[in-house]
């Protein structure tokens, strides 16, 4: 039994995966005290010192806007970022560092469509997630709805929708719809579920992945990533050339 889960085990790579290469980030949490992410400013600083270390040149971070639960605005999500940018600048750490938020497929968010108040980055991108206990019913609605009024949606995490492992199909369906799949680097790791990490890689052989982001929380997310750069699946969908991080750069 040994012997076979040693062949069983897939091998790793030699040599880490460089980073520097995604040049973006576009999934994190680091505006303090506003979600289930950083804190303290404390934490913010030295998680981002560590994203800058791994070599990314800047972030995106994404707090959550999710109906009564998390009810950020474009306004306090301004402030915090603001407040982020000073400690940065005064622990001279040379990141770039802009806003939009993770928006939870709510009727919360069909409101906010109809207010025109949504948070993009890139070129009018959405980034946006679904329950995990079963797929919203009024999902394709409001994909359409987004694109309709100028918006590219991007679905965080897909391979992370358990509901949707034994349909893969219905990803095909949500690529055919133009919608963009953004995969968290550490789902790679299997620290979600060793599903998700088999779904994760069907993705990437299939070339449907448009995005990466570390949907960083905390310190152990990114002790996660130090581990994943010798995983054989990151290197493939890197040298893919699907990714579109480094086209965020500007």
């Amino acid at each position: 039994m040994g012997l076979l889960s040693l062949f069983k085990k897939k091998a790793r790579l030699e040599t880490p995966v460089d980073l520097s290469v995604l040049g973006c980030d576009i999934h994190s949490h680091f505006i303090p005290g506003i979600d289930d992410g950083a804190k303290i400013m404390e934490d913010s600083v030295q998680m981002i010192t560590e994203i800058y270390n791994l070599g990314y040149k800047k972030v995106i971070t994404t707090p959550h806007i999710m109906g009564d639960f998390y009810r950020n605005t474009p306004e306090n999500i301004g402030e915090g970022l603001a407040n982020v940018r000073i400690a940065l600048k005064q622990a001279n750490i040379p990141i770039k560092i802009e806003a939009a938020a993770e928006y939870y497929l709510d009727f919360d968010l069909e409101r906010k469509l109809d207010e025109g108040k949504l948070l993009t980055f890139g070129n009018n991108n959405v980034l946006f997630e679904v329950s995990y206990m079963n797929a919203p019913e009024n999902l394709l609605h409001m994909i359409f709805r987004m694109q309709t009024m100028g918006y590219q949606p991007i679905l965080a995490h897909p391979e992370r929708y358990n509901f949707w492992h034994n349909n893969f199909s219905k990803y095909e369906m949500l690529m055919e719809k133009g919608v963009k799949l953004q995969l968290n680097i550490n789902s790679l790791s299997g620290y979600y579920s060793i599903s998700t990490q088999k779904i994760a890689e069907q993705l990437i052989d299939k070339n449907m992945i448009s995005y990466i982001g570390t949907d960083c929380h905390h310190m152990g997310h990114i002790n996660l990533i130090k581990n994943v750069v010798y995983e054989p699946h990151l290197k493939k969908l890197i040298e893919s050339g699907s990714l579109l991080n480094n086209t965020l750069l500007d």
